[in-house]
């Protein structure tokens, strides 16, 4: 189910962003469909980290997570 989510949400940002590009050219097109794409894996990493909390982890902030992981 998610895969499929993840693919809609691509393929729809895609779509829109080609319609976009047309009228106000590839940057706007890109810049957009960076923005949706952006919000996108925000809101699903701010899911599975509560996801996480919920299953007794413990949150790490920003800085901990990019001292400690290479991703």
């Amino acid at each position: 189910m998610s895969m499929i989510r993840n693919r809609t949400v691509l393929l729809l940002a895609l779509s829109v962003g080609s319609i976009v590009g047309m009228f106000k050219g590839t940057e706007a097109k890109q810049k957009w469909v960076f923005r949706i794409k952006s919000r996108f894996e925000e809101k699903r990493q701010v899911a599975a980290e509560k996801k996480f909390v919920r299953q007794g982890g413990v949150p790490l902030d920003d800085i901990e997570i990019a001292a400690f992981h290479n991703s």
